[in-house]
């Protein structure tokens, strides 16, 4: 599910977990290492295909790893 927002913020999530937003955010995390809470969040929004869902995860995700990780 790839969802873009007018604010330039960009997520695909295919499993991984990709966030971009221009040059202040890039954040990366497999699957595996994402966090069980986080990961029942992202796939009910990919369920219900909410991209206004996805957005309250990204927050979450870069409250919690911050604007720039990389999570293998």
């Amino acid at each position: 599910m790839i969802c873009e927002y007018s604010d330039g913020y960009k997520v695909n999530y295919s499993g991984p977990l990709q966030i971009t937003k221009g040059q202040e955010v890039n954040v990366f995390i497999k699957e595996a290492r994402l966090p069980d809470d986080i990961k029942n969040d992202l796939d009910m929004a990919l369920y219900r295909n909410s991209c206004g869902e996805m957005r309250a995860v990204i927050e979450t995700v870069t409250k919690t790893f911050g604007k720039k990780a990389c999570v293998h």
